[in-house]
């Protein structure tokens, strides 16, 4: 198994349709706190509106051979496109500048787990988001249920921040 990393375009997102929708699955599967909010969450409604609302887009792809075996999603968006109908994700007078950064999706397929694909795409994801001198705040979201991810983020650095919609989602946040 040769894994090769490839930046995407937004234009080539289609590519990653079957893979967010897996990654809506996998969060409601682990999901003890509504797991019906995941209902409605697919490709259409979570990773298109992200990428017309931020200001900065940057996808990476895990490939074995040609197949998308993972993916990592980041953005650089106005801190007030995380407050809004769904939950204010942070108190926005806690963020120095205008923007923030944020790990905004971030699956690896069954199967290809702990093999390090994980690292590589968190690296290379903190390495665009810090390239932004601008940016001093960096945002996670974990949904509730997701361990393996929280300890993860956690490993890299990333501190608990709080809790929103009565513990749905863990914000992790890293100055």
């Amino acid at each position: 198994m040769a894994i090769q990393y490839e930046v995407i375009s937004e234009e080539n997102i289609d590519c990653l349709k079957d893979l967010v929708n897996e990654l809506m699955a996998y969060q409601k599967s682990k999901a003890t706190i509504h797991p019906e909010f995941f209902d409605n969450m697919n490709f259409e409604t979570r990773m298109i509106p992200s990428l017309k609302s931020a200001k900065y887009n940057y996808i990476v792809v895990a490939k074995d051979n040609d197949e998308i075996v993972g993916y990592v999603y980041s953005n650089i968006s106005s801190k007030e496109t995380y407050s809004n109908d769904f939950a204010t994700f942070f108190d926005l007078a806690s963020v120095k500048n205008e923007d923030v950064g944020c790990l905004s999706q971030f699956y690896i397929k069954e199967g290809y787990r702990s093999l390090g694909i994980g690292s590589v795409l968190f690296e290379k994801s903190k390495d665009w988001l810090r390239s932004f001198p601008s940016i001093d705040d960096l945002f996670i979201f974990v949904s509730n249920g997701n361990d393996e991810a929280l300890k993860f983020y956690q490993g890299k650095g990333f501190k608990i921040s709080h809790q929103i919609l009565d513990g749905f989602i863990t914000v992790l946040r890293s100055t």
